[in-house]
């Protein structure tokens, strides 16, 4: 089995435990509405459960619990499940918070599909993917969810900033769909983009979003590398900030298949 990038390490997840990641994780721009009938489209099998791994604060969980009959939310991090419950739908009579790995927590399958967003990088996929395909019902799969913003026209002179001020000095770019593939564990069988979704932040709030994520924790940067940062997006934004805010436009990207029954 080849070796997972070492930039996706668990010292790396560890940081969505960090009390600052979490307080700025609701600033993150929610997914486009129309991800979650898709979702719920892609349900098999009786009864409609989903299993929602390394839910977070339940962005996606909290959106689909209308549409099935059951949702187990799992995650490492007690803070993020904590503020979950408080958001709205966090409280949904359908929605069950689990705090544990999604490896190994004890779950009531079979689901219908699973679903990961933005999370399944930071999981062990020998171990993780082939306990997957147990627990899906026949015909089920594993749905990975994606935000993705357009193009900024602030976008080329933001990306260097991040190997510049990031704590995770061994990130490299990459594709989890395909290191997923190439390691025998995953087979696409779908895909679908949503139209795009127009989001205002207010300027204070984008530039918080960015400290919920891995390698920009203020509990793990530096006072003065954070407000270095922080003055850097804001003046890149200035010129195109309207009363206050910058305008987004984010689409939800899903791309299903099924898991692996064993690691190769």
């Amino acid at each position: 089995m080849l070796p997972k990038p070492e930039h996706l390490g668990p010292e790396y997840a560890a940081q969505f435990s960090d009390p600052s990641v979490v307080a700025a994780y609701p600033h993150r721009p929610p997914y486009p509405p129309d991800v979650f009938p898709i979702l719920a489209g892609l349900v098999a099998g009786q009864p409609r459960a989903v299993l929602d791994i390394g839910c977070g604060t339940g962005d996606i969980a909290r959106g689909l619990a209308p549409l099935v009959e059951r949702v187990d939310a799992v995650d490492i991090s007690a803070p993020m499940l904590a503020l979950g419950r408080t958001l709205p739908g966090g409280d949904h009579p359908r929605l069950r918070w689990l705090l544990g790995r999604a490896e190994d927590t004890a779950s009531e399958p079979p689901y219908g599909l699973i679903t990961a967003g933005e999370s399944l990088h930071w999981m062990e996929w020998d171990v993780l993917l082939p306990r997957l395909a147990r627990l899906l019902a026949p015909g089920g799969v594993l749905a990975i969810v994606g935000r993705e913003p357009e193009p900024e026209p602030w976008g080329e002179e933001l990306r260097p900033l991040f190997p510049r001020y990031s704590t995770n000095r061994q990130f490299r770019p990459y594709d989890l769909i395909e290191e997923l593939v190439q390691r025998g564990l995953f087979t696409p069988l779908g895909e679908r983009v949503t139209e795009p979704m127009v989001v205002r932040q207010p300027v204070g709030v984008y530039v918080e979003s960015f400290h919920s994520r891995n390698g920009l924790s203020r509990d793990r940067m530096t006072p003065e590398e954070t407000a270095a940062f922080d003055r850097e997006v804001a003046a890149l934004v200035a010129p195109f900030v309207e009363d206050g805010a910058v305008e987004l436009r984010m689409r939800g990207h899903i791309r299903w298949g099924l898991p692996s029954a064993a690691a190769p």
